[in-house]
């Protein structure tokens, strides 16, 4: 589809305007946040992706965004700088939020819409002194190029149609993100499920089957099976930080919970492990669920 572009005229003289252009996986929007002077939200095709507030890049507006933020604190020691592999970019939130609290970080992304890397590369600015590549690629095919043990921290939030696609949930996949990994490091996944909750059990049967730690963080009705929404899953080779993952969870604005060990086990519900061979893409978001 061609590359289109307009820009709204709402909004009071000197306030900033929405942006909209079509890129290639549908229509992005960025909506500026009318609370923070230089917020804005990134939507596709109505689905909410990202918040970046380019004054603050350590706050986190979305509730999964705030997640994965607290696993990104826990993947190391205060201060100290990470190399992290972002699998998905969306407005590169947390890429911004990783070089704002941990400066000589070293990151790269993975994002496969080489036309929203370019608006938001326009639009939202990263700042120049940060030590973030974006590399245009399909998220599997980016990571083979990614160096054995190179990463601390792999963080996957990859959507297409607001699902994650069908080659991004099997062990072959979870297989490269361990060879990828140092050993002690993390890997962090945004999920999307509702009920039955199918697929977010196969996810992390799945995990399990890759990794020996793993935890999951998400709102209790979601892991409760009552509404649709996020769920972070995060997995290592070592014990991993529970007890002060919980804490933050539960202090969060939108109060989470933590599940691992024999209750995480549990809550598979013998779900069988997903492969390439029988890989599907997380199930389509109910049509109320962004209204």
């Amino acid at each position: 589809m061609a590359k289109s572009k307009r820009r709204s005229r709402t909004g009071g003289a000197g306030s900033p305007e929405p942006v909209v252009e079509q890129v290639d996986g549908g229509l992005a929007e960025l909506i500026p946040d009318r609370e923070r002077p230089r917020g804005w939200t990134l939507l596709l095709d109505g689905a909410p992706q990202s918040h970046v507030d380019l004054d603050d890049p350590v706050h986190l507006s979305f509730e999964y965004q705030r997640r994965l933020g607290h696993v990104a604190d826990l993947a190391a020691p205060p201060g100290r700088p990470l190399q992290v592999v972002h699998l998905g970019g969306g407005a590169f939130t947390l890429a911004r939020y990783i070089a704002a609290t941990r400066p000589r970080s070293t990151q790269q992304i993975v994002e496969l819409d080489a036309m929203l890397v370019q608006l938001v590369r326009k639009q939202l600015p990263l700042d120049p002194g940060a030590r973030i590549r974006v590399r245009s690629a399909d998220a599997r095919a980016g990571l083979g190029k990614v160096p054995d043990g190179w990463a601390d921290l792999l963080i996957a939030d990859v959507f297409s149609g607001a699902r994650t696609p069908a080659h991004l949930t099997s062990t072959e996949f979870l297989a490269e993100v361990r060879r990828v990994l140092r050993p002690g490091g993390l890997y962090a996944a945004n999920l999307a499920d509702g009920p039955p909750l199918a697929h977010l059990r196969a996810q992390v049967a799945t995990a399990a089957a890759v990794f020996p730690e793993l935890a999951l963080a998400a709102d209790p009705t979601v892991l409760r099976g009552r509404r649709f929404g996020n769920a972070v899953l995060v997995a290592s080779d070592v014990p991993l930080p529970v007890a002060e993952l919980t804490r933050r969870v539960a202090s969060d604005p939108h109060p989470g919970r933590v599940e691992h060990g024999r209750a995480l086990t549990d809550f598979t519900g013998g779900a069988a492990v997903v492969t390439d061979a029988s890989a599907k893409p997380s199930p389509v978001p109910p049509s109320a669920t962004f209204r």
